[in-house]
């Protein structure tokens, strides 16, 4: 199992359709850890922590996002995995 972070920037309609909460879950059911936020130029931000193989399924979601949201664009990086995370939560 090898353990990564990724960090996505979802870009579209992802605000106010419940993509946080969605994502929450998703992340959750995959067993990753870390957090997702709303940033203020409209986009999401998310970061999670986990096997590789659990952050590609997660990354392939998001590229399509809760049925109501409309997604543009997600920008993905992978970093080292850090650890810092207990969970998966919502923040700000």
């Amino acid at each position: 199992m090898a353990l990564k972070q990724v960090n996505l920037i979802v870009r579209g309609r992802v605000q106010g359709v419940f993509f946080r909460a969605a994502t929450q879950r998703e992340a959750r059911r995959l067993g990753l850890t870390g957090w997702v936020r709303n940033l203020p130029n409209g986009s999401v931000e998310m970061l999670a922590e986990g096997d590789e193989g659990q952050l590609r399924q997660l990354c392939m979601w998001a590229e399509k996002g809760p049925s109501a949201a409309r997604v543009d664009d997600v920008a993905i990086r992978w970093r080292a995995y850090s650890g810092d995370y207990p969970e998966f939560r919502i923040t700000d």
